[in-house]
């Protein structure tokens, strides 16, 4: 098999980053922090749904964080239960980030008429950002679904 592609067990090492869907963490790093900086920058109306939205980010970055220096120093050993952790890490990444886009998404549909131009623009980005994280988080979701399947 080609080391681009997922087998049935974790890479460890450096081919963490080289590897299908395990690559995925550097956009999941990217697009996560892009949504944590632009909650982070602007006004803040409703506290409770904002506060969801920057404790996924920040949850989510974390933990994608730990598990891939965990997978890099090579903690899993091969063992198939970290497989099932990685289906479940993702699983709830996907679940928390498409609520903290949605909550995101209504906030600033609801409260367009309450912001300058520049911050409702950067509630715009946060927005499409924390989607695309969505997006970015099921993929790598389904991909390791494919792969505890073959482990």
């Amino acid at each position: 098999m080609s080391s681009t592609t997922s087998s049935g067990s974790l890479p460890s090492g450096l081919a963490v980053l080289t590897t299908f869907p395990d690559v995925l963490f550097i956009p999941e790093f990217v697009f996560g922090g892009l949504v944590w900086i632009l909650v982070a920058s602007s006004k803040v109306q409703m506290p409770m749904l904002q506060g969801w939205v920057m404790f996924v980010s920040v949850f989510c970055f974390v933990m994608s964080t730990a598990l891939l220096f965990l997978y890099i120093c090579g903690a899993h050993g091969g063992s198939s239960s970290w497989v099932t952790l990685d289906v479940i890490c993702q699983e709830t990444a996907a679940l928390f980030y498409l609520s903290a886009a949605v909550l995101e998404a209504f906030f600033t549909y609801t409260a367009a008429d309450l912001f300058p131009g520049n911050i409702y623009r950067e509630n715009i980005a946060a927005v499409v950002f924390a989607f695309v994280a969505t997006l970015v988080y099921v993929i790598h979701k389904v991909g390791s679904l494919l792969r505890w399947k073959s482990s």
